[in-house]
């Protein structure tokens, strides 16, 4: 019985290599949804502009659907993420840990929604004759309102995004293996993140933010060090377990 219970604490993965498998999903999510919904996008769509938004997504069909291809892909990094970082932080405030990965799982889910947005464009201007009733004019402002479309997307998921973060940042702050200022810059950028549900007020905050959040990635560097010296029993207690505290 104790060497069946020894194998199974050994099959266990550890907090270092939970931290570095974190962080790597993290970082592929980051790169190929910024790349596919922002860096592609930036480059095809003109603001205020159908027929030129149309005229480059026709040009550019190949960057058009690899910037598809790279949203999928963001989805499954996402997912993958979301549940180690649920592992990681299990034993600090399991309930906590657990809402904070359905919260991030929830924004997937809205990520998913936005890679569907992104094919509307090209579904309505490859339509053919299915769409003959609608002037070139009209097709191209129905494909430009499925951008409109992933736009909001993006800024729902952006807050909720910001909502994780704010709850990992608890799970920092009351931890033992992090320093606490990690936890509060991570809350302050979820906060920060959380301001995309008033785009208004996102987008004169956005510099401010942006670069709170790139201290704060930088401080996840750290994180992912300091995991990988600890061990799992002595740097994951809670400073006050089974206290779920949720303001």
């Amino acid at each position: 019985m104790d060497t069946t219970r020894a194998k199974e604490w050994s099959a266990e993965p550890s907090p270092r290599s939970l931290a570095r498998m974190a962080g790597v999903f993290q970082l592929l999510e980051a790169v190929t949804a910024a790349s596919g919904q922002v860096l592609v996008l930036n480059r095809l769509v003109v603001s205020g502009n159908p027929a030129a938004t149309a005229a480059n997504i026709a040009v550019h069909q190949p960057l058009f659907w690899f910037g598809f291809a790279l949203s999928l892909l963001g989805v499954v990094f996402h997912i993958a993420y979301a549940f180690l970082f649920y592992e990681l932080f299990k034993p600090v405030n399991r309930r906590l840990s657990f809402f904070a990965m359905l919260v991030l799982l929830m924004a997937t889910a809205v990520q998913a929604l936005m890679a569907v947005f992104y094919l509307g464009p090209s579904l309505v201007l490859d339509a053919g004759t299915s769409l003959s009733a609608f002037s070139s004019g009209q097709s191209q402002a129905l494909a430009y309102t499925w951008l409109t479309l992933n736009g909001y997307a993006f800024h729902t998921h952006l807050f909720l995004f910001g909502l994780w973060c704010l709850l990992v940042g608890v799970l920092i702050f009351r931890s033992t293996f992090l320093p606490r200022v990690l936890g509060v810059l991570l809350a302050i950028a979820g906060l920060g993140w959380m301001m995309f549900l008033v785009p208004p007020v996102a987008d004169r905050r956005l510099v401010c933010w942006s670069g709170r959040t790139g201290s704060v990635r930088a401080g996840k560097v750290v994180f992912a060090s300091r995991c990988a010296q600890t061990d799992r029993r002595n740097s994951l207690a809670p400073s006050e377990p089974g206290v779920f505290r949720h303001a």
